[in-house]
């Protein structure tokens, strides 16, 4: 009987499990610990309700249901909006070979630890932006195009009050700042607490969209926040944040050397 039933199975069948699989796996990723995860457990919560209504009878219950579902895929790209935004852009990025830290990056990283201390202790703002697989082309654009090494100094500057490019964010890509005065879109999420300004939105609507790391200093406590995912890390001092960008930039075997 299993001899059978495993020569009814294709090769075909073996790839198609598997792609919907990661397909499903990667989806699940995106949603974790966002909005949209609660939004799923609603709608299995709806689904269940329209079986068992079904199942017992409930006619009311069962044609509001039906109806409801006529209009279920419009309410999914509405409500999903943000994580179906940044899934394209990360399928649309995404790099085939790995990517590796090389030793001028692991420097840089080091460079924006010690900026970001050193501005949140001058409480100077700042919103330092730093590009991972998802190009960030479109809002290099809008910004001051520079291709300047990274180092603490260069950002120190870039982000006084004096400087003409000290609005907007910098982009960092490997050990280059390759732009200045960025504006990043802002999160219209109603979870994010009404005490972030501007620069804390964006920092946030950024990381919706795509897979960029985000460090925002705030100029009125001079406290460093991170952000990525969508997902916001508050009152990081020098430590965290080194632990912070090294967990996300360095593969294990490289920050065992």
């Amino acid at each position: 009987m299993t001899t059978k039933i495993f020569h009814l199975i294709r090769w075909q069948d073996i790839v198609d499990i598997l792609l919907v699989t990661v397909i499903l796996y990667r989806a699940l990723l995106i949603i974790k610990g966002t909005k949209a995860a609660q939004m799923l457990i609603g709608l299995g919560v709806l689904f269940l309700a329209f079986v068992f209504s079904k199942y017992l009878g409930f006619y009311t219950t069962d044609w509001i249901i039906q109806s409801l579902w006529a209009q279920i895929v419009l309410a999914i790209i509405i409500l999903f909006q943000p994580e179906i935004r940044r899934t394209l852009a990360q399928m649309g990025e995404a790099r085939f070979l790995p990517s590796f830290t090389t030793a001028d990056e692991l420097r840089s990283l080091e460079e924006i630890v010690k900026a970001s201390v050193a501005l949140a202790n001058r409480k100077i703002g700042a919103l330092i932006v730093i590009e991972k697989e998802t190009n960030l082309k479109d809002f290099i654009e809008m910004g001051t195009q520079l291709d300047a090494k990274v180092s603490r100094e260069l950002l120190l500057s870039i982000f006084h009050p004096t400087s003409p490019i000290h609005d907007g964010a910098v982009i960092i890509r490997g050990n280059r700042v390759v732009a200045a005065g960025c504006f990043l879109p802002l999160t219209l999420s109603a979870e994010i607490s009404k005490s972030f300004g501007t620069r804390h939105r964006a920092g946030i609507g950024l990381t919706e969209e795509t897979d960029a790391v985000v460090i925002i200093v705030s100029e009125e406590t001079g406290s460093i926040t991170t952000a990525t995912g969508g997902v916001l890390q508050k009152n990081i001092d020098m430590a965290a944040l080194r632990n912070f960008l090294t967990e996300n930039f360095v593969k294990p075997q490289e920050a065992n050397k």
